[in-house]
């Protein structure tokens, strides 16, 4: 009689599930990666501001035998005395006031301009960038020769007028070199503001320039009533942020001028360079700086107030 034998099923190993990593650990990881940052902006950016604010009501300097002591609003009271702080600061504005439309301007038609599907329209784009990742100083190491008698502008203005235009030195002459800056600055940055301009125009459905077409609008028409809203936040960020870089105006200062002829082209961030550094006067170097992020705070939010959206 033959015996059966019963298979028992052999159980199914099952491989155990990983474990989700718990709230406390996700907490630990981001803290993780984000500690180099918060490092690298409280030792770079937070420290020195409170230093700033600090050191504008001592008579700190950078290497003196006396002691630090806290002095008040000395500096301040001095500062407003300043004639060149005045001057500097007349600059500034004259600076932005000029740079800010203009740039703008010039980008967005640059922008307009390269948004169309023609051959050849990458090649422009480059072009106009290139100035942008180019390091300033050596920008304005070139312009700077450029600008000197026998330079490239000069030859090309006798050139062009046939001999009736001379030129002039633009960067020893008072009523020219603030101009001379202002172009070649606006020519340095005016591409990289031409992309943001770009990237605001791409965002405006093709829609609405079809319904545009359909109803026989014009260009100017499409440009005012579609274009120019559709670009609203667009304007907004390069208005602050072309204000604050005019107004922050340093490199081409200090490598083409050096403030001069006669502190013509003297800024407010470029006196507090001066100031600091070279006449070691850290204290009120300190308290022009206050002086600027004032100013400079202040520009932003009434900027902001009067392109705030009103819907």
């Amino acid at each position: 009689m033959a015996t059966q034998t019963r298979h028992r099923p052999t159980a199914i190993e099952v491989s155990p599930k990983p474990e989700l990593p718990t709230k406390r650990t996700e907490a630990r990881n981001g803290a993780l990666m984000v500690s180099p940052a918060v490092v690298l902006l409280l030792v770079f950016f937070l420290v020195p501001v409170l230093l700033c604010f600090i050191l504008a009501f001592t008579n700190a300097r950078l290497v003196s035998p006396e002691p630090t002591r806290f002095i008040g609003l000395d500096n301040f009271s001095r500062l407003f005395q300043d004639p060149l702080f005045w001057k500097s600061l007349r600059n500034t504005f004259y600076f932005a006031i000029v740079v800010v439309p203009l740039q703008s301007a010039f980008a967005l038609v640059l922008a307009l301009l390269v948004n169309s599907q023609h051959k050849g329209t990458n090649i422009f784009r480059t072009l106009y960038f290139i100035p942008v990742v180019t390091s300033i100083v050596v920008v304005s190491i070139l312009w700077r020769f450029m600008y000197q008698p026998e330079g490239l502008v000069n030859q090309l203005l006798q050139t062009v007028s046939f001999n009736t235009i001379q030129g002039t030195d633009w960067l020893n002459n008072q009523s020219t070199a603030m101009p001379a800056i202002m172009f070649m600055s606006i020519w340095q940055a005016v591409g990289f503001h031409m992309v943001i301009w770009l990237s605001g125009l791409q965002t405006i459905s093709a829609e609405l320039y079809e319904a545009a077409d359909l109803d026989g609008t014009n260009r100017w028409e499409k440009f005012r009533y579609v274009t120019w809203p559709g670009l609203r936040a667009t304007r907004t960020f390069i208005l602050v942020t072309i204000t604050i870089a005019a107004l922050s105006l340093f490199a081409q200062i200090n490598v083409m001028t050096n403030g001069g002829p006669r502190d013509a082209t003297s800024t407010v961030v470029f006196q507090a360079v001066r100031v600091g550094y070279q006449q070691q006067a850290t204290a009120y170097a300190s308290a022009i700086s206050l002086a600027f992020f004032v100013l400079v705070l202040t520009v932003s939010l009434v900027q902001r107030y009067l392109t705030r959206d009103k819907d």
